[in-house]
């Protein structure tokens, strides 16, 4: 009887410290809801020269945690990698009344009303300590009156241990959540960048905004400082990422099918500083050439003056073994075929970056069935020859499925299915062309290219070879003649890209470079050679840029 009873008192012990445990995290989380109710019942406001912000906490902690600011022309969203929970950030940003009248002023230059670099930090400070203040004060008027409720449930025999049990709860809980504030909503935190609505013009400097300044008397007072605004947050979190100039930048295009709008991609090359164009396939709806030269799409592809790198897919040939459209392909002066028409794998070395890739094994016409199993023959064979090569820094296909086989390859490239989508280091580019002319127009529910929205990425490369930012672009109103962007995202390349440049430091006074380290730059010379199967000295010849 007495091991029955130390056993039941055991186990009663435990019960006691479970109650007390799960009492102490209600407590907890009533101190948190009160700091984050305190936050939203009397806002932070924080003030630059010129622009006034009002800052709410959401009550919601994440590991991704956002910094929404809404607008009346479309959002910002500013999403952090948080190395603990936070809560996210409502932000409404205005312009001060007494500098209102600045803006009715001619040739004003929305350069010039970007925050500093000092004034931002300045008010970042000022919001976290306001924040701060104001989420410690709602959390401890919560433990007051969580402490005088216990007092009196119990009869004002109130303990020490009860005071020190709802105390500690209130600092826990304001510890926890200024800690996870001041570590996420740093410019080293930064993941993602993404902006919606009138907003989306907002392009990756202010030089892209001149058409907006040409029409300046269009252009409202309020929507001036709202892209004044977007800028100095892009710049804050985006450019301060990156290191240094870009060694490439690439324009990411796939399922033109047929429609010829190389005008805008030629505008796109010239606003954007693109030094090549990688295409993932469907080129043409039929698998014919004859649609190409009627689109006048070969002639138009020349007129880009970057090298135009392309791997076809299962719309650009008619039968298993057609290879009419690569061969007119390679008829092209600055196309380069990844997989040329003989079906020898061939590598391309561009500013000191390896880019990979091969063709869709399917053809205009094919049952649709299995198209995992149809893309394996294709991968196995990319994935021997690459056995024994350095690994691909750019692997680019057209489908998901031989994407996703793909065994050696920082950087996986695909289309295909009409919709941008990051999975992993896999990033799948939408339809340039909203699925060309005969597919936008199709009829019928849930069908793939029924109804596709127009969309490009553009891959940023840093000189360590490293992915230093993937922007993501979607418009509308091509086929009308009046495009218009709908939406910015700019995604940190640290989310997509595995590789990290080596941190060794060279020694001083040393003349040798640091063999661990990869220089990427745009002195490197461009080449492409053969990929054989089994080892053997590979032909070199070098092609105009």
């Amino acid at each position: 009887m007495r091991q029955v009873r130390n056993l039941l008192a055991g186990d009663s012990h435990w019960l006691r410290r479970g109650s007390h445990l799960l009492k102490w995290l209600a407590v907890l989380a009533a101190c948190y809801l009160g700091g984050v109710a305190a936050t939203n019942l009397a806002p932070t406001v924080a003030e630059t020269s010129q622009y006034r912000a009002v800052l709410r906490l959401d009550p919601v902690p994440r590991h991704s945690p956002i910094l929404h600011a809404p607008t009346i022309v479309g959002d910002v969203d500013v999403q952090f990698a948080s190395p603990v929970v936070a809560p996210g950030l409502d932000v409404q940003v205005a312009v001060r009344e007494e500098i209102t009248n600045l803006f009715t002023r001619p040739n004003v230059d929305i350069r010039a009303l970007q925050p500093s670099n000092d004034e931002i930090s300045a008010a970042i400070g000022q919001a976290a300590t306001g924040v701060g203040i104001r989420f410690v004060l709602g959390a401890g008027a919560i433990a007051v009156l969580l402490a005088l409720a216990s007092h009196y449930i119990r009869q004002r025999n109130t303990r020490r241990h009860h005071v020190a049990f709802v105390a500690s709860a209130m600092v826990v809980a304001s510890v926890g959540t200024f800690a996870g504030i001041a570590t996420t909503y740093q410019p080293a935190r930064f993941a993602e960048y993404r902006t919606s609505g009138v907003l989306g013009v907002v392009q990756r400097n202010a030089g892209l905004l001149a058409d907006v300044e040409a029409r300046a008397t269009q252009v409202t007072p309020y929507f001036r400082n709202l892209l004044a605004v977007t800028q100095a947050l892009q710049q804050k979190y985006v450019a301060g990422t990156v290191e240094g100039p870009p060694s490439a930048r690439f324009l990411l295009v796939s399922d033109i099918h047929g429609a010829n709008q190389y005008a805008l991609m030629r505008t796109i090359i010239e606003e954007e500083d693109i030094d090549a164009v990688i295409d993932s396939g469907d080129l043409v709806n039929f698998g014919r050439v004859q649609e190409g030269d009627a689109a006048g799409i070969y002639r138009s592809i020349q007129s880009l003056g970057v090298p135009y790198i392309f791997t076809s897919g299962n719309h650009d040939q008619s039968s298993p073994t057609d290879r009419a459209v690569l061969a007119r392909m390679a008829r092209i002066p600055n196309v380069v075929l990844l997989e040329n028409p003989a079906g020898d794998l061939r590598e391309l070395s561009f500013r000191g970056l390896r880019i990979t890739g091969f063709n869709d094994p399917r053809y205009f016409g094919d049952d649709n069935t299995d198209p995992t199993g149809k893309a394996k023959p294709a991968a196995d064979r990319y994935n021997a020859a690459v056995a024994d090569e350095p690994e691909p820094d750019v692997v680019v296909t057209h489908e998901p499925y031989a994407a996703e086989q793909v065994e050696r390859g920082r950087l996986r490239i695909n289309g295909h299915i009409h919709t941008p989508a990051l999975e992993g280091n896999r990033i799948q580019v939408g339809t340039f062309t909203g699925g060309g002319v005969v597919s936008h127009y199709s009829e019928g529910a849930g069908q793939e290219l029924n109804g596709q929205p127009y969309s490009f990425d553009i891959a940023q490369f840093g000189t360590s070879c490293e992915l230093t930012s993937l922007t993501r672009y979607s418009f509308r109103n091509l086929l009308e003649g009046r495009p218009a962007y709908d939406s910015v995202q700019v995604v940190s390349g640290a989310r997509i890209d595995p590789y990290r440049p080596p941190t060794t430091v060279q020694q001083p006074g040393s003349t040798q470079p640091d063999p661990e380290k990869r220089i990427c730059s745009r002195l490197e010379e461009t080449t492409l050679r053969p990929i054989p199967v089994a080892p053997s000295a590979p032909s070199t010849s070098t092609i105009a840029p």
